[in-house]
């Protein structure tokens, strides 16, 4: 994270560098990027920005004289490729997991600090004082992420490795690493050749998107008394029904279907099995 930059409509954009090299979080990895990731980081977050998805941005993209090592299909066959640097933008750059490290490594303090940084800074509908701020956001949070991951099935957009540090707090696409566009629909379309497994396939995203709101809601209990606890596990539950509702309105509207009938959802899954035998 470099900065922040709010421009002439009043936005604010935190600015990032992706492939600059390493810095305190990079692990084991060379904090580089190469070029032909970083071309489709940028051509991705752009489409998927004008297709109506909340995304990051890509605000440019140099290319490095540093060369970097990588093993593109996992299989060993190490090779020298261009290095790269984009330069891109969100609203936040928080994930699921900067509160999850938190209340796993017990910095209880800090979580509520940065928690309430979010909130304030983010969720302006949230009043700093109301004493169920935190499962406010939580309720919001969980909204947004059935609504982003419907949004994604809609145009039949697979992330690739939807772990909890790929999970943004304000619901936005982050971290373009091995996503790709299904050309026919499949469910068990996966675009990652790592994820051998296949427990990021298109079909789980879904479900996946769920389990990683329950890591949140594990990571703000120690911040929940008894009674929000319990309504915090009955929003959860909703998140399934949330998700199966705005999905169903996304198809509809591609199929031109007003008002409602009960044979809707019945010619959507249809349509996507007669797609599946094609």
């Amino acid at each position: 994270l470099v900065g922040v930059y709010t421009n002439r409509c009043g936005e604010r954009w935190e600015l990032q560098l992706k492939g600059s090299g390493k810095t305190p979080y990079s692990r084991n990895g060379d904090g580089r990027a190469v070029l032909r990731s970083s071309v489709r980081e940028f051509l991705c977050s752009e489409a998927m920005h004008y297709l109506g998805i909340p995304t990051s941005r890509a605000a440019s993209l140099v290319v490095s004289d540093d060369d970097v090592w990588r093993d593109q299909f996992y299989n060993g066959n190490i090779k020298k490729e261009r290095g790269a640097i984009v330069l891109r933008l969100a609203k936040s750059w928080f994930r699921i997991g900067s509160l999850e490290i938190l209340a796993h490594s017990g910095e209880l303090d800090l979580l509520r600090k940065l928690l309430d940084f979010i909130i304030q800074e983010h969720f302006p509908s949230i009043a700093m004082k109301d004493p169920n701020r935190y499962l406010a956001f939580f309720s919001t949070v969980v909204s947004e992420t059935a609504n982003l991951i419907s949004l994604w099935m809609s145009v039949g957009f697979a992330h690739g490795v939807c772990n909890t540090d790929n999970f943004s707090l304000l619901s936005i696409t982050i971290d373009y690493g091995p996503f790709g566009f299904m050309d026919s629909y499949d469910p068990n379309f996966v675009p990652n050749t790592s994820d051998d497994e296949r427990r990021y396939k298109i079909g789980n995203q879904a479900s996946v998107g769920q389990f990683n709101l329950s890591k949140l809601l594990q990571a703000l209990k120690p911040l929940l008394d008894p009674r929000q606890k319990q309504l915090a596990s009955q929003i959860l539950k909703g998140y399934g029904e949330h998700y199966y509702s705005c999905f169903t309105e996304l198809f509809k509207t591609k199929l031109g279907l007003l008002g409602e009938n009960e044979n809707d959802n019945y010619l959507i899954a249809f349509l996507l099995k007669v797609s599946l035998l094609c």
